[in-house]
């Protein structure tokens, strides 16, 4: 058990049949819509790093 979440539901489709792909950790596939794509972290935000879209 690697202590990571795992995505509960596909991207594209919303479905729930989704299972690992490839050797990269991170990397899933939906059975459904039969598409493959890898979810990353990028990392923290500060808490004043908000952006307003349209603001100037």
């Amino acid at each position: 058990m690697s202590g990571r979440s795992v995505p509960m539901h596909c991207p594209y489709c919303a479905d729930e049949d989704l299972w690992p792909h490839g050797e990269t950790h991170g990397q899933w596939e939906c059975r459904s819509c039969r598409r493959a794509f890898a979810l990353s972290y990028i990392g923290m935000l500060r808490p004043d790093a908000r952006q307003t879209v349209g603001a100037s």
